[in-house]
């Protein structure tokens, strides 16, 4: 029982250490700073796109599409080194998110750019050297 009680005394003030009881010294950048940024829609758009980008797969298909190829399926698989299926759910995932557009001819499946911000975005990342 003691020991429960220390633990809720220790998350009690670990949620008062976050909580800045200092009044605002900048008030006005503060308030500038918060009427610049941007809408709950926005954001939303952005971590979206930003969760699609966080598998590995999906990175190395942006940056093999970003050329202006257009791949199909299998060749997809195998620029990624995997089974067609794995290939289709990532390709399946960028296209439900407008960021791949896709084209039939016959029973093979074609796959390329729509928009290239987010393979823009990948290659960034990628020549990032970490700090």
């Amino acid at each position: 029982m003691r020991a429960n009680m220390k633990v809720a005394r220790s998350a009690a003030s670990d949620r008062a250490a976050d909580r800045c009881d200092i009044p605002c010294f900048k008030g006005q950048l503060v308030r500038r700073l918060r009427a610049a940024l941007p809408d709950d829609d926005t954001l939303e758009d952005a971590r979206v796109l930003f969760g699609a980008l966080a598998d590995r797969h999906r990175l190395k298909l942006l940056h093999a599409l970003q050329g202006g190829h257009e791949l199909c399926v299998c060749d997809i698989a195998h620029v990624l080194g995997t089974s067609v299926s794995t290939a289709s759910h990532h390709l399946r995932k960028l296209r439900d998110l407008n960021i791949l557009k896709y084209r039939n001819d016959g029973k093979m499946a074609y796959y390329s750019l729509r928009d290239p911000f987010a393979a823009q975005l990948v290659t960034l990342a990628l020549r990032r050297t970490p700090t």
